[in-house]
């Protein structure tokens, strides 16, 4: 999982990250791979708390990106969500990600809010994030 985050990210989670946040009540996530030996396509990590599930970080790889994998990877967790009781969904992306956000509205994800200053870009400075929200009915992915 921290290798697949380390391909999609500049600043990734390490592996000792990974590991604490599994143990906790509630987390789930899933690594795509491909290839043998298994090479990294993508990692999603979740948590679901009470009737919620929250999209902790989900990456994909530059090389990997353009083929289907986040998606994969998003309509699995929901659907673990959905077996976990969840009945609505969240997760922020940085407002300058369009192409993430296409993807989470393709979904059916719709914005719910705007986080100020979320995202630490360093040297660029913070982004704002958008608060996107998923109602987990029957008729969502």
């Amino acid at each position: 999982m921290a290798a697949a985050h380390a391909g999609a990210f500049d600043a990734p989670w390490r592996e000792d990250e990974f590991e604490d946040l599994l143990e906790g009540q509630g987390i789930f996530g899933f690594l795509a791979t491909d290839g043998e030996p298994a090479q990294p396509l993508g990692v999603i990590l979740c948590r679901v708390a009470a009737d919620e599930m929250e999209v902790l970080t989900v990456g994909v790889p530059t090389a990997a990106r353009r083929r289907g994998v986040a998606r994969a990877l998003m309509v699995a967790a929901l659907g673990a969500a959905r077996q976990a009781g969840a009945t609505a969904a969240f997760l922020e992306v940085a407002v300058d990600n369009e192409v993430a956000a296409a993807l989470y509205e393709a979904l059916g994800f719709r914005r719910a809010g705007l986080r100020r200053e979320y995202y630490d870009r360093g040297e660029a400075g913070l982004a704002d994030a958008l608060v996107m929200r998923l109602d987990l009915g029957p008729a969502a992915p």
